[in-house]
């Protein structure tokens, strides 16, 4: 046996350690910014979200896309010396959403503090930046948080994701707000518009089969649920029905979550064109929230909803329909289905698919139909309007106007009816005006001049944040009556720019507030003397006037037509019905005679473009002045 050499022993079993202590080093090194949750496949085992979590394109589990240069140690030790807890210490800046403040301290997301201040932001995706539902508006203070990451790239503006906007800069002042929010929305029409009728259908059951224009769809579960639903630009309101006994069961309402990509139907379409698919996730996955709020709220499940009827403009028609919008946005406006429409590529402009390939959460054989279009932005929410007051069906002379940020106006009757749809834009929804916002609790409502001061009227009697729609028009009537403003929106003091309203609410309203409404106000101006004009009436010869709209629900008449918002038909001819286009989705819902009528009708409907009027361009000049419209055309 050979004698072992003890130096040669010594020289390797010293190396040996050697080699050890490096990788015990090099272990403890990478302990600390390795996250322990990351196996050799750079796979997450972790069983709680983080914003490094990907999902794999093939196979199960997630990806752990982190860089190893974060030590992960700060995650759950905490040192009082520390630096972190000295800033905190000595962070100045709040966080303010809805009214409530939180303390900053650096390092959490905008989705924590909300956490901190109980307002729901939706999720799906455990805070990973995936699902691209927890969209925020940041108001004030984004230059406080951490540049946006890849995961934000389809985002404009201050618009942030709330799990990947983390706080940077804790001595500012932070306001944010969540895009699915739930304003004074009106839900419902006039009571002698939604009386209960025989339901006619298509969805039926009999001997505990349920049927669907009767094919074999489901076993019977115990309900048959529809959904009427009115996709508006700002607001989206859902209706469910029981298709047997025609009741509206639960409404369900909330703010368009697809504001990120534009406050108008021009600025969506665009962004569409950018980003495929954004707006369309963003509106399904908070519709699928509603949805199950109803099934956990009336005790029901999801697959008991076998049919879902669809009023919408054009485009927010056909962004839920998963179809391309871009044509819609370009001479001569008009959609994809209505050019093979009128190319006889097909028989309709109304749209059929199954719930299941839009995602919806509903039975997986139910079927999702959108009522047809008019003409080009006049859309399927103008055919539901038209069967919500049976207008095909009136032998005198009516008008229907509906207003919202594109604001469509129908005249005529039975025999011939003309449509047009005017941008109005969303000003008069708060866009784009100073103090202006949506019809919010503490939203001044309605304004009176008193001895040099405003008196005023606040959603909820909160205390006052802002003007909403209703509010602004109010405003510009009593400006004028009190002579503090002319017709072109000049304030009796020439030389003033801004206008205190509320000085202890800091509410201001200036002369850029008062353009921007008058040009929103000339497209209704426009829309509504232009078709009346074409048909060859006057204001003073409509028979009934109807404002359709959760918003023309609440403006007061006289004020609306002293500055020419509405044209001057006498205020007892005025109905107000509410919200007209889920009223229509509803009847077609419960009846299959009302759907097979409103297809034939829209296609003799006599459709305008209001640009290509010749004398246009004057029209919309005098619209933008704060006056009346003149009560007889043929003077004009």
């Amino acid at each position: 046996m050979k004698k072992i050499d003890k130096t040669e022993y010594e020289k390797r079993l010293n190396k040996i350690t050697q080699i050890f202590e490096e990788l015990v080093v090099h272990a403890d090194e990478q302990s600390t910014y390795r996250c322990p949750y990351k196996n050799r496949f750079d796979h997450c085992t972790a069983k709680f979200g983080c914003r490094n979590q990907r999902k794999i394109d093939e196979g199960t589990g997630l990806l752990c896309v982190g860089d190893d240069k974060l030590d992960y140690r700060s995650a759950w030790e905490i040192d009082e010396t520390d630096d972190t807890i000295q800033t905190y210490q000595k962070a100045k800046g709040t966080i303010t959403c809805e009214g409530k403040e939180y303390q900053l301290s650096p390092g959490k997301t905008v989705f924590d503090y909300a956490d901190d201040l109980a307002v729901q932001v939706p999720t799906s995706c455990f805070r990973t930046g995936q699902c691209h539902e927890c969209i925020v508006e940041i108001k004030q203070g984004m230059d406080s948080l951490r540049p946006p990451n890849e995961a934000e790239t389809f985002l404009r503006d201050n618009y942030r994701l709330a799990c990947q906007a983390v706080v940077l800069d804790v001595d500012e002042h932070i306001e944010f707000t969540p895009l699915r929010r739930t304003p004074k929305i009106l839900t419902h029409i006039v009571t002698e518009l939604d009386t209960p009728q025989s339901p006619n259908p298509l969805v039926t059951h009999r001997e505990g089969i349920v049927y669907y224009d009767n094919e074999p769809i489901d076993r019977f579960r115990g309900h048959l649920y529809g959904l009427a639903l009115d996709i508006g630009t700002t607001t989206v309101v859902a209706n469910l029905v029981d298709l047997e006994t025609g009741e509206t069961v639960s409404v369900s309402s909330f703010q368009n979550p697809q504001r990120f990509g534009g406050s108008d139907i021009m600025h969506r379409i665009s962004y569409d064109g950018e980003f495929e698919g954004e707006l369309r996730k963003s509106l399904i996955a908070a519709l699928n929230s509603q949805i199950m709020e109803m099934c956990e709220k009336h005790d029901f499940v999801r697959q008991e909803i076998y049919e879902i009827v669809v009023a919408g403009n054009t485009t927010m028609r056909d962004i839920f329909f998963k179809q391309d919008v871009q044509s819609i946005g370009q001479k001569p406006y008009k959609s994809v289905i209505e050019h093979e429409y009128r190319e006889g590529i097909r028989s309709t402009t109304s749209l059929t698919e199954k719930s299941r390939r839009l995602g919806i959460r509903s039975n997986p054989k139910a079927m999702v139909y959108s009522l047809p279009l008019i003409a080009s932005h006049v859309g399927a929410d103008v055919a539901a309007d038209l069967i919500a007051v049976d207008l095909q069906s009136q032998d005198e002379v009516v008008m229907l106007v509906d207003v919202g940020t594109n604001t469509e106006v129908v005249v005529g009757n039975a025999k011939r009816m003309v449509a047009a749809s005017c941008p109005a834009g969303p000003a008069f929804e708060g866009g784009g005006i100073e103090y202006g916002m949506p019809a919010y609790p503490g939203a001044i409502e309605s304004v009176k001049w008193v001895d040099g001061k405003i008196d005023y009227e606040t959603i909820g009697a909160e205390k006052p944040q802002g003007l909403c729609g209703s509010g602004l028009i109010s405003l510009l009537a009593e400006l004028r009556r009190h002579n503090q403003m002319s017709a072109k929106g000049v304030f009796a003091d020439r030389k003033q720019r801004i206008m205190p309203l509320l000085s202890e609410h800091g509410i201001t309203f200036s002369r850029d507030d008062a353009s921007n409404l008058a040009q929103a106000k000339a497209a209704n101006y426009c829309g509504q003397y232009i078709v009346l004009r074409h048909f060859g009436c006057s204001p003073q010869d409509i028979t009934k006037l109807y404002l359709a709209g959760g918003f023309a629900n609440y403006v007061n008449l006289q004020d609306a037509i002293d500055i020419g918002f509405l044209a001057p038909v006498p205020q007892d001819r005025v109905f107000k019905i509410g919200n007209a286009a889920v009223g229509g989705a509803k009847a077609v819902l419960l009846s299959r005679e009302k759907r097979a009528d409103i297809e034939k009708f829209v296609q003799n409907i006599e459709h305008i473009e209001l640009e290509t009027t010749a004398d246009f361009f004057e029209i919309f000049v005098e619209g933008c002045q704060f006056n009346p419209m003149p009560a007889d055309m043929t003077k004009t």
